[in-house]
């Protein structure tokens, strides 16, 4: 009797984001042509992970040729996490084998990563296992300067939505609170701030570590409107990254006690109305100096997940895909995919793991690096310049209709807590007067 054919199996975890059907298309037809079988494992590892092996299905060259034009996903997604229970893990492995499968090439975030790091080690040496990073969060801590696929996709949508929330702002002379995906770091947020000239984003970057309360970003966004309102301009359009919310002290906000989370312990964020309760705050403060303002809140992230990819991000997908089942048909194991420079570079699953906390390490926006110094300096927002010169303290205090001191008391704070000037910016764009105060 001879052994049954060994086969190649692909299996996408977390969340959807444009160009994962290139990577599963690319990598199948690579296979196929190399004479491996391959399967596509449904929805994550919801199934295999409960020893339930029939939620599979085959993949062909036919099926997969022109998938990569299409967003979502081909073979399903899900957040189910093996990790959590060693008998979960013991069963996708157990699954695995059972379907002949020696090969597993998984598609994810950080959370898929390691769920594919725990579970290459449980097959040891059964079953080789290489990851290709995808996340709309562009986290994931591959070297700098290159992004995760469907960051710049997502990217691409959410400035195309920012773009006419700015033009309908100018018209109606209203404020937008866009708050944008991105669990913890703020690179979307930023990225599409910065693309689309916001008059300013919010990152949870620019704190210390530790907690914020809600009435800081509060007063950050105050302070912006009194600001733009000075320069006789009553609309804008704010930026905030979702994961200012993993910051806030949980007791301020009663709708977080709510909030389920997921299978990875994350709260769920796009769950809360974070735009909400920053509107009524806002309205709420500036309300106390006798203005009105109409703000409306908006939360972007669904609309940007299951887009078509753009050009850049359907070849980008195309490469990973490929690079990634020629590297694991050619023996390799335990790596993560990546591209630098035009070439594939492997990565350690060991090299991706947080020293302290085992699990795979963050990658956080660099705030004294020159791409985030250049997306401040266009920002409207309080900076140091506003309270060194007495002239533009004074407007500023006007427009809110207090004395310039009570708002240097109330409005100081935010700089001296503001870890931009602990970085030791180096860029600046000077005038007659110094540091202009933003466009």
């Amino acid at each position: 009797m001879t052994a049954s054919k060994k086969r190649l199996a692909i299996l996408v975890g977390g969340g959807p984001a444009p160009g994962i059907n290139s990577v599963i298309g690319a990598a199948t037809i690579c296979a196929l042509l190399d004479g491996v079988e391959v399967i596509g494992i449904r929805d994550g590892f919801k199934w295999i992970m409960q020893g339930d092996i029939n939620a599979v299905i085959p993949l062909s060259i036919e099926a997969v040729s022109r998938i990569h034009f299409r967003g979502g996903c081909h073979i399903g997604i899900a957040r189910d996490n093996p990790t959590k229970n060693p008998k979960l893990l013991e069963n996708a492995v157990t699954s695995l084998l059972r379907l002949n499968v020696d090969k597993l090439l998984t598609i994810g975030g950080d959370d898929t990563a390691y769920s594919a790091c725990k579970l290459e080690e449980k097959a040891g040496g059964r079953i080789h296992v290489v990851h290709i990073p995808k996340t709309i969060d562009n986290d994931i801590a591959l070297p700098q300067g290159i992004c995760t696929f469907g960051f710049q996709t997502a990217r691409h949508i959410g400035v195309e939505i920012v773009k006419n929330l700015m033009v309908d702002a100018q018209t109606t002379s209203r404020w937008y609170f866009v708050v944008s995906m991105g669990r913890k770091a703020g690179h979307l947020a930023l990225g599409i701030g910065k693309a689309a000239g916001a008059t300013l984003t919010i990152i949870p970057e620019e704190f210390p570590a530790g907690r914020i309360s809600v009435d800081h970003i509060t007063d950050i966004l105050v302070g912006s409107i009194l600001k733009r309102l000075s320069y006789g301009r009553s609309d804008g359009v704010a930026v905030l990254a979702e994961g200012l919310m993993e910051l806030l002290d949980p007791e301020q906000l009663e709708s977080l006690l709510k909030v389920e989370r997921d299978a990875h312990d994350h709260l769920r964020l796009a769950e809360i109305n974070f735009g909400e309760i920053l509107k009524m705050q806002v309205q709420e403060r500036l309300a106390a100096y006798g203005i009105k303002t109409t703000i409306i809140p908006k939360n972007i992230g669904y609309e940007l997940r299951c887009a078509d990819p753009i050009p850049f991000d359907m070849e980008y997908t195309r490469d990973l895909g490929y690079c990634a089942a020629r590297h694991i048909l050619d023996g390799g194991n335990a790596d993560i995919v990546s591209i630098q420079q035009g070439d594939f570079v492997p990565l350690p699953f060991s090299a991706m793991l947080h020293p302290e906390t085992g699990k795979m390490k963050v990658r956080m926006v660099d705030i004294s690096s020159a791409y985030y110094q250049i997306g401040r300096l266009y920002m409207l927002r309080l900076n140091k310049s506003d309270f060194d010169d007495p002239h533009e303290l004074a407007k500023l205090a006007a427009v809110a209709g207090v004395p310039m001191e009570e708002f240097r008391d109330r409005f100081l704070r935010l700089i001296e807590h503001d870890m931009f000037y602990k970085a030791s910016p180096t860029l600046s764009f000077q005038d007659s007067k110094g540091v202009i105060h933003g466009v």
